[in-house]
């Protein structure tokens, strides 16, 4: 199925089935929502949301959205992996033959399912690699709800359903550079309401300096948060050398759970290799994952 095709939801689990508009703008702004319940039908609810939301609350049908590509579920892995090159997305929507949507494939996949087990990617159906039954969001969910169903469901990509049909894909950057965008304008109130606290302080002359120093460590604490509140003693990095071959990157991708390892030159740090590099730079151009060393793929 195209990307310009219907995609329907999987009536199994979510419901009636939502189709992608091929009208619609791959920027297209009226895209998703919290992921909407079932009702008693098995159909999914498509009454919208209470449009009730706090006053200047950004909602996802506000971000920037990507057009989904859609693809049958019965394509290869290679296909696939050039389809998605060629539309520079680093994730598929997948369909099953009544046009229902039955999972979604992301280039992590394709670089800890496929090439760390040493698949062929010529003879693999993306369907056996696929995570079923994806998660959504409707158009008039919050922003910063959809990206907190993101963090905790450990995804970068969620459909957009709007009206029973998956309209877009949301991206968890685009979350991210929502919520970063909202706490640097907190951030500048909290500099404006300092600057007011010191303006106080110099004309009544007092001594403001225990409220003043309690505020200063409240924004350091809220806006300007160290590497250390989320790089823990335990934290584990994977590495590769330049002469390591590609496949041996990736199992270390699915070793350690992660979606790129850093490229060392003797003690030097080199550069850094990501999954996606795994499907644009290798997959997609048809070179051996065994044969292919990390080193070539930086030259791209």
């Amino acid at each position: 199925m195209s990307s310009t095709a219907a995609v329907a939801l999987n009536r199994r689990t979510r419901s009636r089935p939502p189709s992608v508009a091929s009208s619609r703008r791959s920027d297209d702004p009226t895209a998703a929502g919290a992921g909407a319940p079932a009702n008693g039908n098995g159909k999914v609810s498509t009454k919208p949301a209470s449009p009730d939301h706090t006053s200047g609350e950004r909602t996802v049908k506000k971000l920037r959205l990507s057009k989904a590509l859609t693809i049958a579920e019965g394509t290869t892995v290679s296909e696939a992996c050039r389809r998605m090159a060629a539309r520079r997305v680093d994730a598929v929507l997948l369909t099953d033959a009544g046009g229902l949507l039955s999972g979604i494939v992301t280039d992590k996949d394709i670089a800890t399912r496929v090439i760390a087990e040493g698949l062929r990617v010529e003879q693999t159906i993306i369907s056996k690699i696929m995570t079923r039954n994806p998660s959504y969001v409707m158009a008039d969910t919050p922003a910063i709800e959809a990206l907190h169903k993101m963090v905790q469901g450990k995804f970068r990509h969620l459909p957009v359903v709007e009206n029973g049909e998956v309209i877009a894909m949301l991206d968890i950057a685009k979350c991210l550079y929502d919520a970063i965008s909202r706490l640097e304008k907190a951030a500048e109130q909290g500099s404006a309401l300092a600057a007011a606290i010191e303006g106080v302080e110099r004309q009544l002359g007092g001594n403001f300096s225990g409220p003043h120093n309690l505020l200063e460590t409240l924004r350091e604490r809220m806006f300007k948060p160290s590497l250390s509140t989320i790089i823990t003693e335990n934290t584990k990095v994977a590495t590769v050398s330049l002469s390591d071959p590609v496949c041996v990157a990736t199992r270390k991708m699915r070793d350690l759970r992660v979606n790129s390892v850093i490229i060392m030159a003797g003690n030097s740090l080199h550069g850094i290799f990501t999954s996606k590099d795994v499907l644009m730079r290798v997959v997609a151009q048809n070179l051996s994952p065994e044969l292919t060393l990390v080193e070539k793929c930086l030259l791209f």
